[in-house]
């Protein structure tokens, strides 16, 4: 019996690995009523069509082939990317429950256990939200009187930006 050298022994492990995370990422998609996108590679995702410096060039590009509401997978994160302002108005107004939550990011929620306003998630972010909202309104916020002083304060800026002359 002719034992394979070890090269040729890896090689075939990597590649069957490879087919394997490749039909597992295939199989997950069908468990999520998710938006079509192009196929990711395993570990790595969509990352490799990505321009890293102008990525909105990318995104912009495959919503011509996609659709406006797409999936891209950012190394192992499922991205759905709404893509102009009809799409982001659909989904904001007509879909909004769908869309207020935020992502549990698994580093913060060890620390800070889902708590405060920032890092906050589900039914405990939705509250900290209104809270937040209502403590704003209550100090003036989306009142004239606020507004009035944001103006002059923003008027103040430019005027002091405009004496550096570029600098």
């Amino acid at each position: 019996m002719n034992i394979p050298d070890p090269i040729t022994l890896v090689i075939s492990i990597i590649l069957c690995l490879f087919v394997a995370l490749f039909l597992y990422g295939r199989k997950r998609n069908v468990h999520y009523n998710l938006p079509p996108g192009p196929r990711p590679l395993p570990i790595i995702g969509n990352l490799h069509i990505l321009d890293l410096k102008k990525p909105h060039h990318t995104f912009h590009q495959l919503s011509k082939k996609y659709g406006p509401v797409y999936t891209i997978k950012l190394g192992e994160e499922k991205v759905v990317v709404l893509c102009g302002y009809d799409a982001v108005k659909e989904a904001l107004v007509n879909h909004a429950e769908e869309f207020s939550g935020r992502p549990k990011v698994p580093l913060f929620h060890e620390i800070i256990k889902g708590h405060g306003v920032i890092f906050a998630y589900d039914e405990n972010w939705k509250m900290m939200r209104r809270f937040t909202l209502s403590a704003l309104r209550d100090f003036g916020m989306g009142k004239g009187a606020i507004e009035r002083k944001i103006s002059e304060e923003s008027d103040f800026l430019v005027k002091r930006i405009r004496c550096y002359k570029g600098w």
